[in-house]
């Protein structure tokens, strides 16, 4: 008789491994000496069973966000975007700042998936499918902001290089059609990178479905997936297309972003650091993003195994990494206008830290430079509550960044005649906090119908994806299952087996 076995969702509660804990054992992604089938029970069952209350708690508050956003959009579609805060000289308010940072948070997803990859990080299995799903939820969130700020929403399609009979015809030259372009084929390459690495879940998922219409639904989305030698050859070449596809994508992606400012002549954009600035502070702000969604995951649908503390300490490495480049870069700003010469320039930064402005400033130098600082130290960078503590503040710091680029340098410009300050009415505060409803609305879907983690990858990664491992390493099967149950044949099928044998059939 079959018992079920209740898996070891945390690695304090793991059997010992046959492994030893020596450096065979300790250096193993997946932690609790868990099978393929356990792999395979952990991360579908989520899929699969009804959702928990806490779930539909998160979704109903995430939904009220994204409902508020619609409502709020419609309101300034009819009114016009006057009710944001925008005005003369801040034509660019909260919109584009909104814009910029949800393309960053858009980042981490893709690098994870196709620049580890393309270096065969094996620890990037755990994290990439949730990561590039959060990639293409924020890129849905980014493109909203143009959009809708272009005022008459109705005419963006006049941003595409369409026929018509008037010949007219986007600006090639202007940055802000670059971005269309950039943008645009990031998200469908980042759509197409996810799905491909979905597939053979989804064959797991479908294989294991038991109502006809999940199953038929299932068996659509996996692509008739078998799980045969030339399916994987196939879907490996794929992927490593797509994942050669995504790479240059993701640093072109932002630093195009970029040239929305920099081919300017205002006073604090019209520098050429900005594209390698900008793609460290998007790759900043994405993996705090995904430490923050996947510290809150793991723990609540028992995932500590496959999504260790090794995981998030080298995530929270690299947040360290590009903080340093990026509070690297904001000094090296300050060097720049200094040694340019040039007042307005040398005006525009001294107004950034000692101006109106001067909170927003030095709020984004205490979240982006000092704070990261702290996982210089094993410890803190390995404590679950205090990297969810810095990852909020990073994306604090950066959203912040981007206010003071975007706002700082309109504000004041060359004529002090022009001058003028910027303040954000309730709109733009409502659309903002709306759009991480959409955001969360999205990824709770995601983590509802979607395998989590990739199982498939993950396996690959496991010392039993050796084929010599069954040789030292046992069954196969996690300490205390036993021997595989075998179901018997049914009698009528095993006798039609025995006819067969006796007529030398196959």
């Amino acid at each position: 008789m079959e018992t079920s076995k209740k898996l070891p969702t945390d690695p304090s509660e793991s059997p010992p491994s046959p492994q030893g804990d020596g450096a065979a054992g300790a250096n193993r992604l997946v932690k609790g000496d868990l099978s393929f089938h356990d792999i395979t029970e952990m991360v579908s069952r989520h899929a699969e069973k009804k959702a928990p209350l806490a779930w539909y708690v998160a979704f109903a508050v995430s939904l009220s966000g994204a409902l508020l956003l619609i409502g709020l959009l419609a309101y300034v579609v009819w009114n016009g975007i006057g009710v944001w805060g925008n005005n003369q000289p801040v034509g660019w308010g909260w919109p584009i700042v909104n814009f910029v940072f949800w393309v960053g948070i858009g980042h981490a997803g893709t690098l994870i998936s196709a620049i580890l990859y393309l270096f065969r990080q094996h620890w990037r299995t755990a994290i990439n499918r949730a990561a590039e799903a959060m990639t293409i939820f924020a890129v849905i969130c980014a493109l909203i902001w143009p959009t809708f700020h272009v005022g008459r929403v109705w005419a963006i399609y006049w941003t595409l290089p369409i026929p018509n009979q008037m010949a007219m015809w986007p600006q090639f030259k202007s940055p802000l059609l670059w971005d269309v372009f950039a943008v645009s084929s990031y998200f469908i390459v980042s759509l197409l990178f996810w799905y491909v690495g979905l597939v053979p879940d989804l064959a797991t998922l479908r294989d294991r479905a038991k109502n006809f219409w999940r199953q038929r639904i299932l068996a659509f989305f996996s692509l008739g997936w078998t799980g045969s030698n030339r399916h994987w050859r196939n879907y490996e070449k794929a992927y490593l297309l797509l994942a050669g596809l995504a790479t240059p994508l993701v640093l072109s992606v932002h630093s195009v972003v970029s040239f929305d400012f920099a081919v300017s002549v205002i006073p604090g954009w019209h520098t050429t650091i900005f594209p390698p600035y900008f793609v460290a502070g998007a790759i900043f702000s994405g993996f705090a993003m995904v430490v923050t969604l996947m510290v809150i995951t793991r723990e609540i649908y028992g995932l500590k195994n496959v999504i260790t503390i090794d995981h998030l300490e080298k995530m929270n490495i690299i947040i360290l990494v590009t903080g340093t480049i990026v509070g690297f870069a904001y000094i090296t700003e300050f060097f720049m206008a200094w040694y340019s010469g040039v007042q307005y320039e040398q005006y525009a930064f001294l107004n950034r830290a000692f101006g109106p402005y001067a909170w927003a400033y030095w709020i984004m130098m205490t979240c982006n430079l000092v704070t990261p600082q702290l996982f210089w130290s094993k410890t803190l960078r390995r404590s679950v509550p205090v990297m969810f503590a810095l990852s909020i503040v990073v994306n604090i710091g950066m959203w912040f960044e981007r206010f003071v680029i975007t706002i700082t340098s309109l504000h004041r410009d060359f004529l002090p005649s022009s001058w003028g300050y910027f303040t954000a009415t309730w709109v733009d505060i409502g659309t903002l906090v709306g759009s991480f409803g959409l955001f969360l609305s999205l990824f709770l879907l995601f983590l509802r119908f979607v395998p989590m983690v990739a199982m498939a990858e993950v396996k690959g990664v496991m010392p039993e994806a050796d084929p010599h491992y069954y040789e030292h390493g046992g069954n196969g099967h996690a300490e205390g299952d036993g021997e595989p149950y075998i179901k018997p044949a049914e009698p009528a099928l095993a006798e039609a087996y025995r006819g067969d044998d006796a007529d030398g059939s196959s």
